[in-house]
């Protein structure tokens, strides 16, 4: 844990995280165990965080959908989760009530508005499925046959009706 950071009470962090510079744990939030979560991010009431994630600096998460200043809405609280093995790249925009699917990754700078499918390798504002990627982080070719070989671990996949899966 680096300097500045805040971690309040009745949160949960899993074992061997790492937490950057000014990073805010929120009351009720859940950090699954091998996390890397870089500067200058806070993570809200209802932000459940499973094993493996990276989040990169400046990641922002919201927790209500559309918050006011003089309308207390910590009732409306939306959550949001983040998937094994997701990566979210610096400066990215996480909207609450939302799914990130398995190793998806969401490249810097994204708006993501929507659920991601597992394995996405999303970016935009808003966020659009522009390919996949495998559980290493490489993005994904597929043949004819609708195969694809990551080129470090040599991991097949399978892309079926929009979804990929880690054929093992």
């Amino acid at each position: 844990i680096w300097p500045f950071s805040h971690i309040m009470p009745n949160c949960v962090i899993g074992n061997n995280c790492t937490l950057g510079q000014n990073v805010f744990i929120s009351s009720n939030v859940v950090v699954g165990d091998n996390t890397k979560i870089q500067n200058n991010v806070s993570l809200f009431e209802g932000v459940v965080c499973e094993g493996n994630v990276f989040i990169g600096p400046s990641v922002v998460f919201t927790n209500v959908i559309n918050p006011r200043a003089q309308i207390n809405r910590k009732s409306e609280f939306r959550k949001t989760l983040i998937k094994e093995g997701t990566t979210i790249g610096a400066n990215a925009t996480i909207i609450c009530g939302i799914s990130l699917g398995e190793y998806c990754f969401i490249a810097a700078g994204s708006v993501v508005t929507k659920n991601v499918l597992p394995y996405s390798l999303v970016m935009g504002n808003p966020s659009k499925r522009v390919g996949w990627v495998s559980k290493y982080g490489n993005k994904l070719n597929f043949d004819s046959k609708n195969i694809a070989i990551c080129k470090i671990t040599k991991q097949k996949y399978f892309l079926e009706n929009n979804s990929v899966k880690l054929i093992k």
